[in-house]
């Protein structure tokens, strides 16, 4: 067990080293950098065919309101940061190694906690999500109808041909409602609207470095904070192939995360959100 608890340890001191790495850089290359008020965060890991694309799709303001571009770069040997440094405005936080969908997340949280945003809409890197669906994402949080946002497949239209994935986006919502008491129809969508003051009280309590999207979701509903739904178009991948492995191994340790998050919320604090 002391073993097990040293290597814990040194993995994540080599884990917050490397973020420190990452942010120093973009501190260097942004010195007198302010972001707008509404953030646009892509994670993106080894996606050079796609991220150009997607980059090129975003549009000039989300219903009419400027906002600022994030991409971070979660490690990788291939031109995905250079290509997201090619697109004027952009910014591009580049992890020195891999550390994981769910860490590239957190630091987008910090990112947006530290620099005074308000809100944070965070998407695919792969071409699979529509930015221009991010003003549908917003409006439930700028009219204070919600705290967090999510997409849903099951409201919208699910192009991928994946049936394994869409029964277990029904079957993994299915539990976590029974969990929470919630009514959410997609919990493992990707594609969210945050306020980012919500963000500022439960960014503690996320640790999952992967399979990471049904942790925030149970911490949020746990603690009172208001969520909503609204429909999307899933679109499959420009290019290139999913990182998320084959589907029976990605349901089990998707199940692990959900059940492990819910038995450690579960004596958690419940309580009306604080804007």
């Amino acid at each position: 067990m002391a073993k097990v608890d040293l290597e814990k340890r040194r993995g994540e001191a080599l884990r917050q080293y490397a973020i420190r790495q990452a942010l120093e850089r973009y501190d260097a290359e942004n010195p007198d950098f302010t972001p707008e008020e509404t953030i646009a965060s892509l994670c993106a890991y080894e996606e050079e065919g796609n991220i150009g694309q997607v980059l090129e799709k975003m549009p000039e303001t989300i219903n009419g309101h400027p906002y600022t571009t994030l991409v971070v770069v979660d490690g990788g040997s291939d031109r995905t940061a250079e290509i997201a440094r090619s697109f004027p405005g952009v910014q591009v936080i580049e992890f020195p190694v891999n550390l994981g969908h769910g860490v590239a997340l957190q630091v987008t949280y910090r990112y947006c906690i530290d620099r005074g945003a308000k809100y944070v809409v965070t998407l695919d890197a792969d071409g699979q999500n529509d930015p221009n669906e991010m003003g549908n994402l917003l409006d439930p949080l700028v009219e204070d109808r919600a705290d967090f946002v999510l997409t849903s497949r099951v409201l919208g239209t699910d192009e991928t041909g994946d049936m394994v994935r869409k029964v277990g986006v029904r079957f993994f919502s299915f539990i976590i409602n029974r969990m929470v008491g919630a009514h959410l129809t997609d919990t493992s969508t990707g594609y969210r609207g945050l306020r980012v003051s919500m963000l500022a009280e439960v960014v503690d309590r996320l640790i999952q470095t992967q399979y990471q999207t049904s942790e925030l979701i149970i911490v949020c509903l746990r603690r009172g904070y208001r969520p909503a739904e609204v429909p999307t178009i899933w679109h499959p991948r420009a290019s290139g192939t999913t990182k998320k492995g084959k589907n029976w191994l990605f349901g089990f340790r998707y199940a692990k995360v959900v059940f492990g998050t819910y038995w450690r919320e579960r004596g958690g604090p419940r309580r009306p959100a604080a804007h």
